[in-house]
């Protein structure tokens, strides 16, 4: 039945170190998806060489490949997942998820997300906590919270994917932010499960150096139209995060510079609008921080 169906789609480039652990926790799972679209953007590694063994011995998994070179950025990743989606044009399935190459997770996942997007008919968009190596230990995402779902394992209701137009490419990121703001915008709900954990073994911005990586986020959560307030106590809070100080600081200093350029938006002015008044809601509430936890 659809409500109890779900597909995946996987946007990969050279993720020859990482795509089978990826791989085999599908594998894995007490309940597979009906089809798993993994879009190779034309990598140049092993990618293709292991996702076409493990697509031969398992027919559920479709292989599909963008040979031309381009520059690799979010766009890029969104454009991947779009050319995945189009695969499934004739599938019947109830629900979607994007997963990225580089994590693994428990047997249970995605038979565990199905159970409570049946129990809660307006769940739009969930998924599970997200866990980082941190000093040879994984440990919960310091951004972590219930409200939002990382972009790593969104696990989307089909109605609420066709509903907000899917993913959305953007030139600084936050598709995933943006989405997940959409949904709510619609009436969704949006709830991560922090008993759901989510290994991400590539940390993110780890590709293009944290402090590169810091400011563009910075100029995403302008792009976005963050709050000015809520950015900066959003910053404040992350000053822990490695390396101390410096990383938070470099994302405020993203967002400072655009807010002073006063370059255009990436979304409507009624998104802006209504994440506006969520962070101000928020702000108002004193949102504490999820705590920490560690797990082998």
């Amino acid at each position: 039945m659809p409500d109890k169906t779900y597909v995946l789609i996987t946007a990969a480039h050279n993720e020859e170190r990482y795509i089978e652990g990826t791989i085999r926790s599908v594998l894995g799972q007490s309940i597979r998806p009906l089809r798993w679209i993994i879009v190779s953007d034309a990598s140049t590694d092993r990618t293709d060489e292991i996702v076409s063994q493990y697509a031969r011995e398992n027919p559920f998994i479709e292989q599909v490949r963008l040979e031309k070179s381009h520059r690799h950025d979010f766009a890029a990743k969104v454009h991947a997942i779009r050319s995945g989606y189009r695969c499934l044009e004739n599938v019947k399935y109830g629900y979607l998820g994007i997963l990225d190459a580089d994590t693994s997770f428990g047997t249970d996942y995605y038979s565990t997300l199905l159970n409570r997007c049946k129990m809660e008919p307006r769940l739009g968009i969930t998924g599970g906590f997200i866990y980082e190596d941190r000093d040879g230990v994984f440990t919960s995402r310091q951004s972590n919270r219930v409200f939002s779902v990382a972009g790593a394992t969104q696990f989307f209701r089909r109605e609420c994917f066709e509903e907000i137009g899917g993913i959305s490419p953007l030139r600084y990121g936050g598709e995933d932010w943006g989405a997940e703001v959409s949904a709510r915008m619609m009436g969704w709900i949006v709830s991560a499960w922090p008993d759901l954990v989510v290994f991400h073994h590539r940390s993110t911005g780890a590709t293009g150096g944290l402090l590169h990586s810091r400011f563009q986020q910075g100029k995403m959560d302008y792009s976005l139209g963050c709050l000015p307030a809520f950015e900066v106590v959003k910053c404040a809070a992350r000053l822990t995060e490695k390396p101390v100080v410096i990383g938070g600081l470099a994302r405020l200093a993203g967002f400072a510079w655009s807010y002073g350029a006063g370059g255009d938006r990436a979304v409507s002015k009624e998104f802006v609008q209504f994440l506006r008044k969520e962070q101000r809601w928020r702000l108002k509430e004193f949102m504490i921080p999820v705590g920490i936890t560690k797990q082998k």
